[in-house]
């Protein structure tokens, strides 16, 4: 019974909008209900019946269909003002009894389904979905504008398979705003159901043997229509992540999180904090666990806990600053480079930063990789804060190229702990203020990279915008999730991706990528052979 409160805190949302098709075949509907004498004051709704009438209906049959109708509006308030009444049916081609502004009493629509005529013909379902999108559910037939959030309800009862397809027309349907609830009768294939049927597919979506199964359906309706509204399917609960009614509504967390004081937002959990994680060298919380990491040239053992130094011939070892020129080079082959499109900047730093190139040196990818490689290993020490400041300070600067009005962002590459603090110049660059745009930061941390130093460097929320590769080999598994973050993710305010961009040309919305602020505390030597 508890998926059917679902079913009715659904139907009751003035935030999605439904249709209903019935499509039917099969035993008798008993027209035995327990109906109340006056209608429920359920919240409006706009409310399209779409009847199958194919040749396998039975006259008998087709009267027991209009019946169903006629018993379902007994628990519908029907007005211009209340719940509004369409309804078409369809075979081989759509015939329009009546739009949702055809009638205005509950009297009239029941007289309107006793006078159908039953068509006897085909079974085009997705014609009859499209028709409904397309003008069923349009002002001019009756329905009120989205912008009062009057739900429009969408019920597929059908005893067979269609003529025609229904997949794509019930997706677009479905996006469409209009929520699709599908009903089998009989000897129906239940994969058609859900393509048909919104999701979840347990609340939308009914098989019954015969027509006199469908009474339950019924009396779903008439103990749940009048029934208590689910809060949070009103859409104002101003949840991050789920509502839960208990029967007002609750905010809760999806795993690997907590909810803040706020009752509303959620945070990341620390599965680590307890210290319990009994690994010998690094570690870090993941959704649900506290996961073992080993540093760089090292392999995690079997147990998830220790390490072992991996064996790497002198001829094979790739240097760990070409992967991360490798890496750069990457990035910037995503980006549209131009002087109207994105610009590039890079410094590195150690104990010290250094300048490789400004946003305004160069604006051709060809240019920009040529400088990377380039690019000297500056040597040990790692003073990430000051590496920040520069950043905040000069990198983006209009002096340094920086534009105004333009997307800024910040790719921040380390490899271990910073000798310095790291959270005021971080937060300054994220945060606006008065002489500068935001920075939106994404981190990258390899091997011995201390994961809360990423988190207070990296932008929220964390799973987008902080990344781990346990070694400098491994960089490539992250770098084609990096690349898609950096063109959706950050030019969501400007509502553009970087694909389109290319091909668009477009010069108002432009990336400013400044720094690539890497850390380089890579080792000097390298392995030795270990000889038993």
């Amino acid at each position: 019974m508890s998926s059917f409160w679902k079913f009715h805190s659904s139907l009751l949302s003035p935030c999605r909008p439904v249709l209903c098709l019935i499509h039917p075949n099969s035993s008798q509907i008993s027209s035995m209900f327990l109906l109340t004498e006056n209608s429920c004051k359920a919240i409006p709704l706009d409310f399209v019946f779409v009847i199958d009438s194919s040749r396998s209906i039975r006259p008998n049959d087709y009267e027991k269909v209009k019946t169903f109708i006629i018993n379902l509006l007994q628990f519908l308030e029907v007005g211009s003002d209340a719940t509004r009444i369409g309804l078409l049916q369809y075979g081989s081609v759509v015939q329009p009894e009546f739009s949702l502004n055809t009638y205005t009493t509950k009297a009239e629509v029941e007289q309107a389904v006793r006078n159908m005529k039953h068509l006897a013909s085909g079974t085009m379902t997705g014609l009859a979905i499209q028709y409904t999108m397309e003008t069923a559910f349009t002002e001019e037939q009756g329905a009120r504008p989205k912008s009062l959030h009057i739900p429009r309800i969408a019920m597929i009862v059908t005893d067979g398979r269609p003529q025609d397809t229904v997949e794509e027309i019930a997706a677009e349907t479905r996006e469409a705003g209009i929520q699709i609830f599908a009903i089998g009768v009989g000897r129906v294939d239940m994969n058609t159901l859900k393509t048909i049927g919104s999701e979840p597919h347990l609340e939308h979506v009914y098989l019954v043997a015969n027509f006199s199964q469908i009474e339950t359906l019924i009396s779903v309706f008439q103990s749940k229509l009048c029934g208590e509204i689910d809060y949070c399917d009103l859409g104002n609960h101003g949840c991050e992540h789920n509502c839960v009614s208990v029967p007002d509504c609750v905010c809760k967390c999806r795993k690997g999180y907590t909810l803040r004081p706020d009752g509303k937002t959620c945070k990341n959990m620390d599965h680590c904090a307890d210290g319990k994680h009994g690994c010998e060298q690094e570690f870090m919380s993941t959704e649900d666990s506290c996961v073992c990491k080993c540093r760089a040239g090292f392999t995690l053992q079997p147990d998830g806990k220790t390490c072992q130094k991996r064996l790497q011939h002198r001829w094979t070892k790739v240097q760990p600053t070409e992967l991360v020129k490798q890496f750069v080079n990457g990035i910037v082959d995503s980006l549209n480079i131009s002087r109207m499109g994105t610009h590039v900047g890079l410094l590195q730093y150690s104990t010290k930063v250094r300048t490789e190139f400004t946003l305004n040196q160069y604006s051709t990818v060809r240019d920009i990789k040529q400088a990377v490689t380039r690019m000297q290993y500056m040597g040990r020490g790692s003073m990430t804060g000051s590496a920040l400041r520069h950043m905040y300070e000069f990198s983006f600067s209009a002096k340094e190229g920086a534009r105004p009005n333009t997307p800024r962002v910040s790719i921040v590459f380390t490899d271990g702990r910073s000798q310095d603090d790291v959270s005021e110049w971080a937060t300054k660059a994220k945060n606006s203020g008065t002489h500068i745009i935001s920075v939106t930061i994404y981190t990258l941390g390899v091997g011995k990279a201390i994961e809360q130093e990423l988190r207070e460097i990296a932008s929220e929320p964390d799973e987008k915008h902080l990344y781990y590769a346990e070694d400098f080999e491994k960089m490539g598994e992250i770098t084609k999730k990096l690349k898609s973050r950096i063109c959706t993710g950050t030019l969501h305010e400007a509502k553009i991706h970087c694909q389109t961009m290319t091909k668009q040309g477009l010069k108002n919305t432009k990336l400013e990528m400044s720094d690539i602020a890497m850390s380089k505390r890579l080792e000097t030597l390298e392995n030795q052979l270990v000889h038993k």
